[in-house]
């Protein structure tokens, strides 16, 4: 539990300004898997605007982030996943972990450059369904 704390701090003290920043830092095993991850978030939304937001590459769409990810000793993530993904994506889903809404990817493992696209625009779609549900504010006079 102290190594893991030790790490959590060590991220949290950084302050990347940008992904290649982020990517750089990662461990050498987990470079080139997120850089694919990042050129399969890019061609997915092609729109979006890649930020660090809580220290991680994200992706915004309309002003709202849609998509993170992150790199790891072992495993790279994408976030935020939940239930929903599982009733989507159902059985594609067994070549990662879901927990805690985080989608928890190998790196011994090829990148799955084609769930990536369609967990990107899924999200983006579900962003902009969210976005067009809410109420406006403006007055009619």
């Amino acid at each position: 539990m102290f190594e893991s704390a030790k790490a959590v701090n060590k991220v949290a003290k950084t302050n990347f300004r940008t992904v290649d920043e982020y990517i750089a830092a990662q461990p050498m095993a987990a470079q080139t898997k997120l850089q694919r991850v990042r050129a399969t978030i890019h061609k997915a939304l092609p729109e979006a605007e890649e930020t660090i937001s809580y220290q991680m590459p994200a992706y915004k769409q309309r002003g709202k982030i849609v998509l993170y990810f992150a790199g790891w000793k072992e495993h790279y993530s994408l976030y935020p996943a939940g239930q929903r993904f599982v009733d989507v994506f159902g059985d594609e889903l067994a070549l990662c972990t879901l927990s805690k809404g985080t989608l928890r990817f190998s790196l011994s493992e090829p990148v799955p450059v084609r769930l990536i696209k369609q967990i990107a625009q899924f999200r983006a779609k579900e962003a902009a369904e969210r976005a067009s549900s809410r109420p406006t504010n403006k007055t009619n006079t």
